[in-house]
């Protein structure tokens, strides 16, 4: 993860941004491989279950390809 990355996540963790935490985290899983992506991923997905976001049964699905997740 670039420092750049990593601060902004701190940012957006002090500032209880969740909307930034799902995008900078699934960021994050993107420029990661195998563990540290499917760690990652799974901080986005989980925020974006605690708001309620879109995006989350794309980030499952996502967990679900890399089979850190099952399907049902």
């Amino acid at each position: 993860m670039t420092g750049d990355l990593n601060a902004a996540l701190l940012a957006a963790h002090a500032a209880g941004d969740h909307a930034a935490l799902i995008t900078l985290y699934a960021q994050a899983a993107g420029a990661a491989t195998g563990v540290a992506a499917a760690f990652y991923l799974t901080h986005a997905y989980v925020f974006a279950l605690e708001a309620g976001d879109p995006r989350a049964p794309e980030l499952k699905a996502q967990l679900v390809a890399r089979g850190a997740e099952t399907a049902a």
